[in-house]
């Protein structure tokens, strides 16, 4: 599918007007603070974005930044801005033409941020292979994705990869293509569905299984939405199937439980993140408004604590007394489905 993949980006899509469907095109409201680093970047580097989400974790201030399968380098771009002039992004693909565009406006980048020296790199290979650019263990802060995973033909290699290059505490923070049930495999050779970002999405479940397997056993979503097939040929094809945009979360920490175990634990956010002084989103489940006492499962209080967002917190209890499962953690669907569910298969996860 590697070839397939780069005639589909590097040729055939010119800009984002050429999608057939919105499964890669970002559809949330962009906070202030993005929009106005968006503004600031290169037309022609806007013009070639095919993500499905925003890739915006907290907290970037000086980190090492990896994005897989960056395209034009759009992501990259808004991070080094967020990562400030002495942190780093570094943007990995395999696709020439995207690359170019994104190496062709880094002197533009630097100007435009005010910087002495750029803070972002490209270089050219595969996610699932990242060995092969001597990238080393535990170098990265956080790796990002927008929309590329789902085309990855060896899905399991990039989740071992990124686990392998992320520091202890460190978390990749993507959004991609899922489905509500396995997509068959005559459609998943299809070469538009699957440029498209439709048949190469992981069944949501597979996904969360391989996680576990790939050293993540608490993936948490962020946000999700349905996607709309808003193409009839398409929709004949694969309109039985449902597809959700949806941003997860997973941190690399050694020992987190496969349920949310209690054990007494709560928390309180400062509320001193920049551009999150109010609120404090983990995920879908955990919203910690500053100053408020709020008990979490050991797994979450072990993602703040061990994580760069300790500083963040004020921490009560310990694991020395554990009171049970922490909520009712049913195996259901996690996205929210709207009226428009040709289903009626999902509900919302608990937990």
């Amino acid at each position: 599918m590697f070839d397939e993949v780069k005639e589909y980006y590097g040729k055939i899509l010119q800009n984002s007007s050429d999608l057939k469907t919105d499964a890669c095109c970002t559809d949330t409201n962009m906070p202030d603070h993005l929009k106005q680093a968006m503004s600031k970047i290169h037309p022609e580097v806007a013009a070639r974005y095919y993500g499905c989400g925003l890739v915006r974790p907290q907290q970037l201030e000086n980190m090492r930044i990896l994005d897989l399968g960056s395209g034009s380098g759009r992501d990259c771009y808004i991070l080094a801005q967020l990562t400030g002039e002495d942190g780093f992004v570094l943007g990995v693909d395999m696709t020439d033409e995207q690359l170019a565009v994104a190496n062709k406006h880094i002197d533009f980048h630097t100007e435009a941020f005010g910087y002495k020296k750029s803070n972002v790199a490209f270089k050219k290979g595969y996610i699932e292979r990242l060995d092969e650019l001597e990238l080393a263990d535990n170098s990265f802060d956080i790796i990002v994705s927008n929309c590329v995973i789902n085309l990855s033909p060896d899905k399991e290699s990039v989740l071992k990869e990124a686990y392998r290059v992320l520091k202890p505490g460190g978390e990749l923070y993507f959004s991609d293509v899922y489905s509500d049930r396995r997509v068959p495999e005559h459609l998943v050779k299809d070469p538009v569905l699957y440029g498209e970002c439709l048949s190469g999405a992981l069944y949501w479940n597979d996904f969360q299984n391989l996680a576990k397997k790939c050293g993540f056993p608490d993936p948490r979503l962020v946000e999700d939405r349905p996607l709309i097939i808003d193409n009839t040929q398409i929709e004949k094809l694969i309109g039985h199937i449902n597809f959700y945009s949806a941003t997860y979360r997973l941190f690399k920490l050694e020992g987190l439980e496969p349920a949310c175990e209690d054990y007494g634990q709560c928390v309180i956010y400062k509320g001193d993140i920049d551009h999150h002084e109010e609120l404090f989103i983990l995920d879908k489940h955990h919203h910690f408004e500053a100053g408020r006492h709020f008990p979490v499962c050991g797994n979450t209080w072990r993602m703040l604590q061990e994580s760069r967002f300790k500083p963040h917190f004020e921490f009560y209890g310990d694991m020395s007394k554990h009171f049970g499962i922490f909520t009712d953690c049913g195996i259901v669907l996690p996205f929210d489905n709207d009226s428009t569910d040709k289903n009626n298969s999902g509900a919302r996860g608990c937990c």
